[in-house]
């Protein structure tokens, strides 16, 4: 009998899984379960977005692209960038078609890490950020970030958490789980820290396009940032392209060319059909200006605006979201954990929404949920919430 601990990497064993996916497996086999968990817009691809990725196999367009993408695609990339938030790009040498932003995010420390460096993650945060950086050989410093500061990283939190292993920062707003933004004066003051103190900013902007008082400011358009930030965008959330795995790299072609070393061992190129569909995506937006995003974008408002009314009228109090398509209420006033609330809501009400804790230590009080669903789905699930909160009221 093979003992496969002997082979296993210490790095990989020692990673714990995805607390999105835990939940998501049981609602998969729950009849009549509601999944609120999981961030994936309800809304299909736009129909010429599709039409353009089949004509692409019918004409037989099947082989590699470059390694770096589509060329086609990286200059409309590039002037997607610079209409919409104001930061410019080369499409020859400074963007980099990747398999979604995951890509993007695992190529940036592994082009930035050596073993012992010290990576700043704002917590709670994306659940990869943390795993993959310890699949780097470098280690995740968490920033605690609070309600009362809307979930922002604030200079003094920075301040505290910076030391001479610090190579990085991690910037991923508007935030998932919160639905934090950062708008200019904050992330001018985080600039001017991470210039005084030459860090490199990896700026995860994924839900650039679902902001909802403000319009989003990349970090990079921050004077100085320009030459310090890798930025990571996509299409998944904005263009509702989950499936379709692409994403892109933006930053200067020092640190891309490393990059770009690492995709073509591991990866080679994006999907050839998918480059073809997000190249369709950026031209309609260009003739309609992006349409389909702003009608999309609406629909979220509506959604996040009854489920803060809905959370608060419970009693779990509820940060209004800035950004993003989630909310994160604290469950604490029932004196449960996040993650008892969230166990105990899926075994009696068949409603799944995510603990708080899966995104860093600092979420125990809290839940996330997605309102990327319809809102029938919605109404059904808050009136289970209401039940449940009622009930456990009701044990106090």
């Amino acid at each position: 009998m093979i003992n496969y601990d002997e082979f296993i990497s210490e790095k990989a064993s020692g990673i714990k899984p995805s607390g999105i996916r835990k939940f998501f497996d049981v609602v998969s086999t729950m009849e009549g379960a509601i999944s609120l968990g999981v961030g994936e817009p309800d809304f299909q691809t736009p129909w010429s977005v599709r039409q353009s990725a089949i004509a692409s196999i019918k004409k037989g367009y099947t082989q590699y692209t470059s390694n770096t993408g589509m060329p086609a695609l990286r200059d409309a990339i590039g002037k997607y960038l610079s209409m919409r938030y104001n930061i410019h790009y080369s499409g020859a040498s400074e963007i980099l078609v990747t398999v979604g932003a995951s890509e993007g995010i695992d190529l940036s420390l592994r082009a930035l890490l050596n073993e012992g460096d010290e990576v700043l993650i704002p917590e709670p945060s994306y659940v990869s950020y943390s795993p993959c950086v310890k699949l780097c050989g470098g280690v995740a410093v968490p920033i605690p970030c609070v309600v009362c500061d809307e979930f922002k990283v604030t200079p003094e939190a920075l301040l505290k958490c910076i030391t001479p292993r610090t190579k990085a920062l991690i910037m991923p707003y508007p935030n998932n789980p919160t639905g934090a933004i950062m708008e200019r004066s904050h992330l001018e003051a985080v600039s001017k820290i991470c210039i005084d103190n030459n860090i490199i900013v990896i700026s995860d902007e994924i839900y650039s396009e679902l902001t909802y008082d403000e319009v989003h400011t990349s970090i990079a358009e921050v004077e100085g940032m320009r030459e310090r930030t890798i930025v990571i965008n996509g299409f998944s959330k904005s263009f509702a392209m989950t499936g379709w795995r692409l994403g892109y790299v933006a930053c200067p072609e020092p640190l891309l060319s490393v990059m770009l070393k690492i995709h073509q061992y591991c990866i080679m190129c994006a999907p050839t059909a998918s480059q073809y569909a997000g190249l369709q995506a950026l031209e309609e937006g260009f003739h309609d200006n992006f349409k389909s995003v702003e009608e999309m974008h609406e629909q979220y408002d509506m959604r996040r605006r009854y489920m803060v009314k809905e959370l608060n009228r419970l009693g779990l109090e509820c940060f209004e979201p800035k950004g993003a398509f989630y909310v994160f209420p604290r469950v604490s006033s029932l004196g449960m954990s996040g993650e008892q609330f969230a166990n105990a809501l899926l075994l009696s009400k068949k409603v799944a929404v995510v603990p708080g804790v899966a995104f860093g230590d600092n979420g125990y009080e809290f839940i996330r949920i997605s309102y990327a669903y319809s809102m029938d789905s919605l109404r059904k699930a808050m009136k289970r919430i209401a039940e449940f909160v009622a009930e456990v009221k009701a044990s106090l």
